[in-house]
């Protein structure tokens, strides 16, 4: 067990980011403050009270969590350098200054990514439990908790699965792009290694010839898999942010279609910040979604998920 004062770290905020979908809280009818936490193999409960945070996990296990948490970084030197001027990206830093870019797996994000399309956030959570738990290999928690976890599955275990297997899991169309990248990752064909190694751009490349990857799922990977922490992804909550926040304000002029103006936004409006561009992407859609959140709660009584 490992107690460290962390700034600018909000496990809650953290794991509401989008980001991440095997981080959830010890027990959700309580105040969020304890999480249990599954990378690959590893396992943790991570605790947080103020800016004081504990680790339970093994000593020898803390340097994989500080580089998973990215530690290291200093986030507030990404707030810092934000343009004064823009009052809503400002607003949106200071609202989530708690969030990380994770160091997380590349093969399970490719898949987590490939899940997500046109899926609420409790489903892509839940999508990738059914896949762990059917496919992945299985551990005990460590002494201090009962009970097992599932690793997420690597290439090969995964790859076992038949497409009718996947089917039944109710991943819909989105089987059928698993399966390839399974059989492309197995054969050699996609090189996370090599991937592993390139830059952003060359990245993007790569991932926008695999089989049921676009741009959206691409710069995800890149954002939160390889953490290219330049990518931006759009998505329709950026979408709205960018049409609402930065449309107005905008050179841009004449009749653009949706997806080249936003293209040209984020170019006019986050180009200002080179690698680290993504840092930003996620406390804009942090802000967005808690405040359209907040609304629905206090209007009507309901949560709102993605």
């Amino acid at each position: 067990m490992i107690t460290k004062a962390l700034k600018n770290f909000n496990i809650r905020q953290i794991a509401d980011s989008g980001q991440c979908f095997r981080m959830v809280p010890c027990d959700p009818n309580r105040s969020q403050t304890a999480y249990r936490v599954i990378s690959g193999r590893h396992f943790l409960i991570i605790e947080q009270h103020g800016d004081e945070v504990t680790f339970h996990c093994p000593n020898d296990e803390f340097a994989f969590w500080e580089h998973y948490f990215d530690l290291e970084t200093d986030y507030d030197a990404y707030i810092r350098a934000i343009d004064p001027m823009d009052d809503y990206l400002s607003k949106a830093a200071a609202f989530g200054n708690g969030i990380r870019i994770l160091n997380q797996d590349l093969w399970e994000m490719i898949i987590t990514f490939i899940i997500s399309q046109q899926k609420t956030i409790p489903a892509i959570r839940a999508l990738v439990e059914a896949l762990s738990e059917k496919y992945g290999t299985q551990y005990k928690i460590p002494p201090t908790v009962s009970g097992y976890y599932y690793a997420f599955p690597s290439p090969e275990e995964l790859n076992r699965a038949s497409l009718d297997d996947l089917l039944a899991l109710k991943l819909g169309y989105r089987a059928k792009y698993i399966k390839r990248t399974c059989e492309d990752v197995c054969s050699g064909k996609l090189d996370l290694d090599r991937l592993m190694k390139l830059n952003y751009a060359d990245s993007m490349e790569v991932l926008l010839s695999c089989y049921g990857i676009g741009v959206k799922v691409a710069n995800c990977i890149c954002l939160f898999g390889l953490h290219h922490i330049g990518a931006f992804p759009v998505d329709t909550w950026i979408k709205k942010i960018l049409l609402r926040e930065y449309a107005p304000k905008s050179h841009c002029t004449g009749h653009v279609p949706e997806t080249r103006l936003c293209e040209a936004l984020i170019a006019e409006n986050f180009s200002k910040y080179p690698g680290f561009a993504g840092v930003l992407q996620q406390y804009i859609f942090f802000y967005e979604r808690e405040f359209s959140q907040k609304i629905l709660q206090d209007t009507n009584g309901i949560k709102y998920n993605r």
